[in-house]
């Protein structure tokens, strides 16, 4: 019976994110229990990616999730997940899922609003495109020299003040010599914050960066881009400069309700009065916080003590939520598993499949199964000689009789030479109908085909093939055929076992 996939995903994948949800056992594939979440997963990934046709049926989609787990765990049982690489990809993915699973993005894109629309309200709003007058200066700079080069910058900014070229200055005085677009959130503070002040055609005094000294000059400005297209950059960058400490603690806030945290009132006063407790500080569900916890986390993070118990607890509520995660939200090991998985099984088709495409497999298969590579049309092996005269073109003809065709091309243009004057003009290829007006006229009987004015006498010799000689003239398509085939004799050894 056929389905509509969206219908059938509508069906399977009701609310992944619910706390409670149950997640049992869907089936079992070579002893290894597959969990609802997981083919909910499996399936979801697939039809984002469009492998599935629309009228695909229940049993294609079940059918094909099979042999996907089969290769899996075939990795599985040829050690590929004890591999140092293998395990770094798992860890590096799994800390990037927790990031976003605890960050409140909702908090995020407000945040990027908000300060969107400051942007826009105020004057750092657009682009302004600058040149200026820049000299490098390195961190370790001695106090005399950064004195010269400041002395140097005034008497630059003097000379404008006086009337001097500002293009000149730059030219002559400039590290950076090309022109080049601003926008906010690109450049240091004290960059930006001097040219969005400056109206266009306008330059500031000397002033210093992390990188050098400058002296500004506003060229142009443009607007700023509608907020959907900077929204990213102004996440990342509010990430960066806070840690996205907001959406973090919104999150946290909600998994203290869901891990039902407990604090001790009591013990949390004596810790603040005496700076140190046996005492329990709080609970998280099944877990408890001492204040010998909190003394070791203390010590290695010496700040104040109300803001080292508020990192205490954020820290002791995402480190619980990491261990628990997956238990919790069947989503989160969903996806997981369906990347862990998609590695595997990657890894083992590669060791399987692509790993066995040697050329001498290749040549075989493309001599038993070499009409299925023959073309549409059959095409013209040979060579075309364009002669400046008829008895050259009688003698062109007469001369290759004697060669195999591999040689004809070299040996005509060796052979058919005058005083540094080429009688002949020859190529040898082959021909497909429409690669060449003679070969279709003399050979394919199709057009007619104009003589070339400087050697108006043609000759075509050759003969006409069905197919390709080479695998190598095939080897894209092949190399798939192949594949196809090694895939199909692996799978079936799997199933047979399973």
């Amino acid at each position: 019976m056929k389905k509509n996939v969206c219908l059938i995903l509508c069906l399977l994948l009701p609310c992944l994110v619910a706390m409670a949800q149950s997640d049992p056992v869907l089936m079992c594939i070579n002893g290894r229990d597959v969990l609802r979440s997981e083919f909910e997963q499996a399936c979801r990934q697939e039809y984002m990616m469009s492998r599935f046709r629309p009228d695909a049926s229940v049993d294609s989609l079940v059918a094909h999730f099979v042999d996907f787990k089969l290769r899996a765990i075939a990795a599985e049982d040829a050690g590929l997940d004890t591999l140092p690489p293998f395990k770094d990809a798992i860890h590096s993915y799994r800390q990037n899922l927790l990031r976003l699973y605890l960050t409140d993005t909702d908090a995020l894109e407000r945040s990027a609003r908000t300060r969107y629309d400051r942007m826009k309200s105020g004057r750092c709003a657009g682009q302004v495109q600058v040149c200026h007058v820049f000299k490098y200066l390195p961190q370790n700079i001695p106090a005399h020299a950064l004195r010269e080069a400041e002395a140097h910058m005034d008497s630059i900014y003097t000379a404008l003040e006086q009337g001097a070229s500002f293009d000149v200055c730059v030219e002559r005085f400039s590290d950076e010599k090309q022109a080049f677009w601003v926008s906010w959130l690109q450049m240091p503070t004290e960059f930006e914050d001097t040219v969005f002040s400056l109206p266009v055609g306008q330059y500031s005094r000397p002033f210093f960066t992390p990188q050098g000294i400058h002296i500004v000059k506003v060229l142009e400005r443009k607007e700023l881009p509608p907020f959907d297209e900077i929204k990213d950059e102004l996440i990342h960058q509010q990430t960066q400069e806070r840690g996205g400490m907001e959406a973090v603690e919104n999150v946290v806030e909600r998994l203290k309700k869901a891990y039902n945290y407990t604090p001790d009132l009591a013990a949390l006063t004596e810790l603040r009065r005496q700076g140190h407790t046996a005492r329990t500080l709080f609970t998280l569900a099944d877990a408890s916080y001492t204040g010998a916890d909190f003394a070791r986390f203390a010590q290695a993070h010496p700040q104040g003590m109300d803001r080292q118990l508020h990192d205490f607890v954020l820290k002791s509520v995402l480190d619980y939520e990491d261990r628990y995660i997956e238990q919790r939200i069947p989503a989160f090991r969903g996806q997981l598993q369906a990347y862990r998985d998609s590695l595997l099984e990657h890894g083992i088709r590669e060791r399987e499949v692509h790993g066995r495409l040697t050329d001498s497999l290749l040549h075989a298969y493309f001599e038993l199964h070499r009409t299925h590579y023959d073309w549409s049309q059959p095409r013209y092996q040979g060579i075309v000689v364009h002669a400046a005269t008829k008895r050259i073109a009688k003698q062109v003809r007469k001369f290759l009789k004697n060669l195999p065709q591999t040689e004809w091309e070299q040996a005509v243009r060796l052979t058919f030479h005058a005083d540094d004057r080429t009688e002949v003009e020859a190529e040898y290829r082959i021909y497909a109908p429409g690669d060449n007006a003679y070969v279709d006229e003399k050979i394919f009987d199709k057009g007619k085909a104009t003589p070339l004015v400087s050697h108006p006498f043609t000759v075509v010799m050759g003969s006409k093939i069905s197919g390709p000689l080479d695998y190598q003239e095939v080897l894209l398509p092949l190399q798939q055929d192949v594949s196809a085939y090694l895939e199909r004799q692996w799978m079936g050894r799997l199933r047979a076992v399973s």
